[in-house]
């Protein structure tokens, strides 16, 4: 029998009153849980509950020294449950065991990075004119809400969380209704560091309704989302009708550029890793290989070799010798199919590795591979037809599909690498510094990695420089900010005699008296 889980709700588990969602393991298509979905009435109480906790000040208004031994108490309350959150995280997403070993245990430090800034703020005092003294402090929002997507179900939730909590606000988080139950297990390990009742709440369900409800909302004050651009549109137009904060970190077709002088061994594991991580499906994963024409056949040949070797290591995502899992659903599967089908078979690639479903068993370890929504590591080069016309170059496939395509001089590879309405992340392989830095102003993204890929730092900036990737950024104090209201707060100092000589505006003989 599946298991089921409900709702997190005024701290406890409460039954949703929508149908209940099955829950997929996508490595063998078995449905091993169901969760309770959340309706309009659903929504409106959590919300209630959530303005609530925030109005009564229990953590809105509590130090920031409270709140960072919370967030510090936090960070050790998520170690302590690593075991359980890694096997659950591999059985919804599918991504395999040595991915999550690597990157659930990466997400106590945005807890404790927030909770460092939350003891280091400072509160300006500007320079006002006059016997005045001008400072500022910064306040929560209110009711916020996130909506996170199913590749990196832990990661995006705690990018979000953190900086949401140490800034005092109550959040409802809406996970995906593919990966919901690690956010929801989030609630009893945040409930245990001490986040009170109430400021935490997890509301799963679909997009069309439950998270379509959740933004709509006008105790709503910031909706931050993490999914595709269309997605992002459509929530962002709900957003404005009642003219909350948002934030929406979206669609990614990152370029990746690799240089004569690079290290081609180096650079080709580089690639490998910045477009296969997460069967490809990441926002940054770097999905254009453009590479200089002098050195194209040896990367071509080096790369189909790496690509036979990871398919050749494709097996069970819980067996820690496999290096990639499947795509998320039957449905993202078909998306990537067909994606690659429409560019072969209009001539516009030839697959130089890769192109289609895995199916039989895992020459790893036997595992059956039809059972899930295994996808070939895909590499595609020109065919007779221009490549940089196909859907492919354009359209994120969120799966492990990458097109190579050569270029001649450094203006023509900017050139490329500008190509597309998204502008997220991009790579650059290179020895020579100076290339990097001049190459790397003139790529229009909001992250550019050299020689290197999907680094990443909870001080460090996320986001994108083109509306197709989204707006705002998430990571560093910017992402603090944003989930909080500038408060200016002016005090006269002045004695009596000098207030009524320069206040007095309706006096008979007002000579000094100021405005502004």
């Amino acid at each position: 029998m599946s298991a089921v889980y409900y709702l997190w709700v005024a701290g406890k588990c409460q039954p949703g009153k929508e149908d209940l969602i099955p829950i997929e393991n996508p490595a063998t298509g078995e449905i091993f849980a169901k969760c309770h979905a959340a309706s309009e009435e659903d929504v409106d109480n959590a919300v209630q509950i959530a303005h609530s906790a925030y109005k009564s000040g229990i953590w809105s208004r509590a130090s920031r020294h409270k709140r960072a031994e919370v967030l510090e108490n936090c960070a050790g309350c998520l170690e302590e449950a690593l075991p359980e959150l890694i096997d659950f995280e591999v059985k919804q997403t599918g991504r395999v065991v040595r991915e999550m070993k690597a990157q659930v245990p990466s997400l106590v430090r945005w807890f404790q990075y927030y909770a460092s800034l939350l003891r280091v703020e400072e509160r300006s005092v500007l320079p006002t004119t006059g016997k005045l003294h001008n400072f500022t402090e910064r306040l929560p929002l209110g009711v916020v809400v996130q909506i996170t997507s199913f590749n990196h179900p832990l990661l995006i939730a705690v990018k979000k969380l953190a900086p949401a909590l140490a800034a005092g606000n109550s959040v409802i988080t809406k996970p995906s209704e593919l990966t919901p139950l690690t956010t929801l297990l989030l609630g009893r390990i945040l409930q245990r560091a001490g986040i009170p009742d109430g400021v935490f709440t997890v509301l799963p369900g679909f997009g069309s309704k439950t998270g379509r409800f959740l933004v709509s909302h006008p105790l709503v004050r910031k909706v931050d989302v993490t999914g595709s651009t269309d997605a992002g549109k459509a929530i962002g137009a709900l957003v404005g009708g009642n003219l909350c904060r948002y934030t929406a970190e979206l669609g990614g077709k990152a370029p990746l550029l690799l240089f004569h002088d690079a290290d081609i061994d180096v650079a080709v594991n580089g690639v490998a890793f910045g477009s296969y991580i997460a069967s490809g499906q990441t926002c940054v994963a770097s999905t254009r290989i453009l590479v200089d024409n002098r050195i194209l056949d040896q990367v071509l040949q080096k790369l189909k070799t790496k690509v036979e070797s990871i398919t050749a290591q494709i097996g069970s995502p819980t067996n820690i010798d496999s290096v990639m899992g499947p795509l998320i659903s039957e449905k993202q599967m078909i998306k990537v199919q067909e994606l690659v089908d429409d560019a072969v078979e209009n001539g516009a690639a030839i697959p130089l590795a890769g192109g289609k479903r895995l199916v039989g068993r895992s020459s790893l370890d036997g595992s059956n591979l039809s059972k899930g929504y295994f996808f070939e590591p895909t590499v595609l080069v020109p065919g007779r037809k221009d490549l940089t016309t196909a859907s492919i170059w354009r359209r994120e496939a969120f799966g492990p599909v990458i097109v190579v395509l050569g270029f001649d001089t450094e203006e023509q590879a900017v050139y490329l690498a500008n190509d597309t309405d998204f502008g997220l992340g991009a790579g650059i392989w290179t020895k020579d510094l100076s290339r990097a830095f001049r190459i790397s102003e003139m790529i229009e993204a909001g992250i550019v990695w050299v020689n290197t890929h999907h680094r990443n730092d909870p001080s460090s900036p996320w986001g994108g420089a083109k509306s197709a990737s989204g707006v705002g950024s998430e990571n560093g104090v910017d992402a603090y900010h944003d989930y909080t209201s500038t408060k200016s707060t002016i005090i006269n100092f002045a004695r009596p005699e000098e207030s009524l000589d320069m206040d007095d505006w309706f006096g008979k003989s007002a000579k000094n008296v100021r405005y502004g």
